[in-house]
């Protein structure tokens, strides 16, 4: 790695974006004002997607981001999809929510975190799924079909189809009816 003392500061880009440049963008899309798109050819948005205020969609070079047909993100979420990220259709996400899908491992006391390797793992929001506003969803998780996720939960673990979960970190409280 490059020291950025001696190179400069690098940028990954403004993450500003028009809709065409996006892998596919289905008809009837709202992105509003101050959302920013990183690597938008590699990010592929459903027919009536709606993403509100100054959300992040963090594409990534290596990997892919979907987001299936008439699903709803609220404003200011981060979507980071280093790791992949799919997400079905109808789905539901609150304001402010986090998914990270790269995480830095361990390299010893001899190595500083922020150093390390980075671990990549996939996120799956399956179908009619929704997640509370402010949660987080860790890599390598799966969201069920028709899940809910409460409010500030942080997913460290797949969570089945129709089950209700939540806490610090979530677990599953009950099956919906």
């Amino acid at each position: 790695m490059s020291d950025p003392r001696k190179t400069g500061p690098r940028s990954h880009g403004s993450g500003e974006f028009t809709p065409d440049q996006l892998a596919l963008c289905g008809v009837g899309c709202v992105f509003e004002p101050g959302v920013l798109v990183f690597h938008p050819e590699n990010v592929r948005v459903g027919e009536r997607v709606y993403v509100g205020h100054q959300t992040i969609l963090k594409g990534y070079y290596k990997s892919s981001m979907e987001i299936g047909d008439g699903t709803w993100i609220g404003q200011q979420c981060f979507f980071h999809s280093a790791g992949g990220l799919r997400i079905g259709r109808n789905v539901g996400v609150g304001p402010g929510v986090r998914i990270l899908t790269s995480q830095h491992t361990e390299a010893g006391r001899d190595t500083p975190i922020l150093h390390s390797p980075l671990a990549f793992a996939e996120v799956v929001i399956e179908d009619d799924a929704d997640i509370g506003v402010g949660a987080v969803i860790l890599p390598g998780v799966t969201i069920g079909r028709g899940a809910q996720i409460g409010a500030g939960a942080v997913v460290t673990a797949d969570v089945p189809a129709y089950a209700v979960a939540a806490g610090v970190p979530a677990r599953v409280t009950r099956q919906r009816p």
